[in-house]
């Protein structure tokens, strides 16, 4: 025994499939049991810092309960992001009954997988366009993966890549450090020689000849290319470049340029009651504005949660002081350079010191040609993300056939647009590797939090489990008499195992959740046993 061994468990203290949190040497760490064997890694999520003792396990597979990042439990590789770092783990040995637990007192919460560097023989050039979660998570995994020729992000901001989900919430509360926004900092990309080329705007991109012309004249050749460039915002009609209060939010500038109109006590006009538009309302009454949101559905995300769902948000934003002028469009803005109100259809007209419009965005694909587009701008790719021969999509852009749901989909969502740049990046480097993620989002509101799996454009039907009304409950999205979708509230654990059943292709069936409670952490476990013991009679 070691000086920094420490005895944490008895030999029997955990059957398979099961794990805890406890304190070693002055470090939390997760210890688990997989196939009989006992496995301790770091205890908290690499993102945001979520205790995993609180998600699921599932095989030696560790699924976060906040956003869903996913750690093997042995090794404590990242499997899954919104986490970009893996877990640090620690050797275990059994003995006389007890289980101990080699800790370093400097112990760390994280650690990168091992990433190659550019080698001066290697003359590859892969070019990745956009800077958001797509395009960085590409730049990463193509070094994990080994490759050592020239890897250059172009990206129109002159920030590098960013957490661009707090834009709407924390950041713009004023919550949020800028200096903790970044993904990474400049010596991250400096070491790992990934090329940040910022600031610099893309004209036009010829796929078949991999020719990338920029604004300014100049152009790029290159060998492999990543298209992620992410969603455009839709302006309003009316809506012009020279309105001064009139905002959009897709930016860290854009974020920055709200921030710096807001006071207390102004009126603000958010357009739009979809997550950006909600989000934003929210985050402007914590920063004392008087806020009205304007939209033309009867109630907020009625086409994307249910009007059940809608209407408690709705109740959370009026609790909070947020007032709605619902079923109403604009009609006109009222002002030149300076917007002094929003005129609704109706007549009515709000007051506004400053207005925010989020009406959805558009595949920001104009410059592109050489691809099949879908009609409504989106890249149609196969389902190793690829658009044509050397040439990838991933992100809001990307139409992808879904394994899950068994048709194409084009999700703009944070975690989706990671899993999909990973994807694209293994392909780009040589492996075969095709894209078979769950989709998953979030959002947090005031003090109320909804978690959502799958992916649903619309339904037949929504069975719940637990109680809408006390913001604790599961609501199935139902479609041709399969799960599409599950949302909910304060069921972190039961969302974290329904995304592995839903992956695993193990989703219960529609009529035991019409017939009342169903277990999924029990599913899960069922599920776990029937794969080992499937795995085991093919080895």
């Amino acid at each position: 025994m070691t000086d920094r061994e420490q005895a944490v468990a008895t030999a029997e203290e955990l059957r398979d499939g099961e794990m805890k949190q406890i304190s070693a040497a002055g470090t939390e760490i997760l210890l688990a049991r997989v196939k009989g064997n006992y496995h301790a890694v770091a205890a908290h999520c690499t993102h945001y810092g979520a205790p995993l003792v609180d998600g699921v396990i599932n095989g030696e597979r560790i699924v976060c309960p906040w956003h869903h990042a996913c750690f093997n439990a042995i090794t404590g590789d990242l499997e899954e992001p919104p986490a970009l770092d893996s877990l640090p783990c620690f050797p275990v040995r059994v003995e006389d009954g007890k289980v101990f637990v080699d800790v370093p007192v400097d112990a760390k919460d994280r650690r990168m997988l091992p990433m190659t560097k550019r080698q001066p023989n290697d003359e590859r050039v892969f070019v990745i366009i956009g800077g958001g979660a797509a395009g960085y998570t590409a730049a990463q995994t193509l070094r994990e993966d080994g490759f050592t020729g020239r890897v250059i992000m172009i990206t129109r901001e002159t920030h590098l890549p960013y957490d661009r989900p707090n834009l709407s919430k924390e950041y713009l509360q004023g919550k949020a450090d800028p200096a903790w926004m970044p993904l990474r900092s400049d010596d991250f990309f400096a070491e790992h020689d990934i090329e940040v080329i910022r600031d610099r705007e893309v004209e036009r991109v010829d796929a078949a000849k991999k020719l990338i012309n920029f604004t300014d004249g100049k152009s790029l050749l290159c060998d492999r290319l990543l298209v992620a460039t992410g969603g455009e915002p839709r302006k309003l009609p009316f809506q012009t470049d020279e309105q001064q209060n009139v905002f959009l939010l897709r930016s860290y500038a854009d974020a920055d340029a709200i921030t710096g109109a807001t006071d207390k006590g102004k009126q603000a006009v958010v357009i739009g009651a979809s997550f950006i538009g909600m989000e934003v309302a929210a985050s402007l009454t914590k920063r004392g504005c008087q806020v009205t949101v304007v939209a033309p559905d009867d109630v907020p995300f009625k086409k994307i949660l249910g009007a059940e769902i809608g209407r408690l948000f709705q109740e959370v934003h009026e609790k909070n002081g947020v007032k709605f002028r619902l079923g109403q469009a604009v009609a006109v803005f009222t002002g030149q350079k300076k917007i002094t109100a929003v005129t609704l259809e109706n007549g009515e007209q709000l007051d506004a010191d400053l207005v925010v419009v989020g009406i959805g965005v558009k595949p920001a694909t104009d410059l592109i040609v050489g691809v099949k587009l879908h009609r409504d701008g989106g890249v149609l790719v196969d389902e190793y993300m690829r658009a044509a021969e050397g040439v990838y999509a991933a992100g809001d852009i990307a139409w992808f056939p879904s394994q899950f749901a068994g048709e194409s989909q084009r999700i703009e969502h944070w975690r989706t647009a990671m899993q999909q740049g990973r994807i694209a990046a293994h392909n780009m480097a040589g492996k075969k590797v095709a894209y078979d993620g769950v989709p998953f989002f979030w959002t947090r509101q005031f003090d109320v939090g909804l978690l959502y799996v799958g992916h649903a454009a619309g339904w037949d039907e929504i069975v719940f489990q637990g109680d809408v009304s006390k913001r604790d409950f599961l609501a199935f999205y139902i479609s041709d008499n399969r799960v599409t979708a599950v949302a909910a509230m304060n069921r972190d654990k039961e969302m974290a195992a329904i995304e592995e059943l839903m992956r695993l292709d193990r989703m219960t069936a529609v009529d035991h959740l019409r017939q009342g409670h169903v277990d999924f952490l029990d599913l899960l476990r069922d599920a776990a046993s029937s794969e080992s013991r499937r795995l085991t009679q093919a080895t």
